[in-house]
């Protein structure tokens, strides 16, 4: 009976303890896949946030990529405009060298030119100066341009004395093709020198070309 009885207590014992070693192991299955699951989760989270980073990154390369490209076009169109307006320029100046050879229409031009560029200064003793090879048309002109002014001005008219020992630079020739030229026109200037106006042929075309 004593056997009996400890055999009976020796299995319940071993019973209860493969109940109590299922329950562990049930227990530790589900906390590993509990486990498992959240590392799984954590590294896709990883992965995505990792994806979404370089994607991202993708994204600014191309935005600075295109923002690249877009400038280099822009300069590019730039720059063909302004090699064009630049030709368009050196073109208009190689015209300009031939208005001082029409002899009347140049002539009538000098005069505008001086009343004009009175009218700018509105002073009444003025300094004029010219081309040496254009001294003899200002001169024929300068009477009937101060009077034209006077009228123009309503004022008395100025004293406009040429001079005769500086003038400007000539026209370029082969002699003196990248020295300072004047393609014509005159300079005035108030008897102090503050006031200047300059209107040259070459002033005016950097005029024109900067105004358009």
């Amino acid at each position: 009976d004593v056997s009996k009885q400890i055999q009976q207590m020796v299995r319940f014992i071993r019973q209860e303890a493969e109940e109590k070693a299922n329950e562990i192991s049930v227990s530790a299955e589900e906390e590993f896949n509990i486990e498992k699951l959240q590392l799984v989760e954590t590294e896709k989270k990883k992965i995505k946030q990792e994806y979404e980073r370089k994607e991202k990154q993708v994204e600014i390369r191309k935005k600075i990529e295109y923002s690249m490209q877009l400038n280099a076009s822009r300069i590019k169109v730039l720059q063909a405009q302004d090699d064009l307006v630049n030709s368009m320029k050196e073109a208009a100046g190689k015209e300009l060298l031939h208005v001082s050879h029409h002899h009347h229409t140049y002539k009538r031009l000098l005069k505008e030119s001086i009343v004009q560029s009175l009218l700018r200064l509105k002073e009444p003793a003025v300094l004029l100066r010219c081309r040496e090879d254009d001294l003899e048309l200002v001169e024929s002109v300068l009477h009937s341009a101060k009077n034209e002014y006077a009228e123009k001005a309503n004022v008395h008219p100025p004293d406009v004395v040429v001079d005769n020992y500086i003038f400007l630079p000539a026209a370029p020739n082969h002699q003196h093709a990248h020295g300072p030229f004047c393609s014509g026109g005159v300079v005035l200037a108030s008897r102090d020198g503050k006031i200047v106006c300059e209107n040259t042929l070459d002033a005016r075309l950097d005029v024109v070309f900067r105004k358009k």
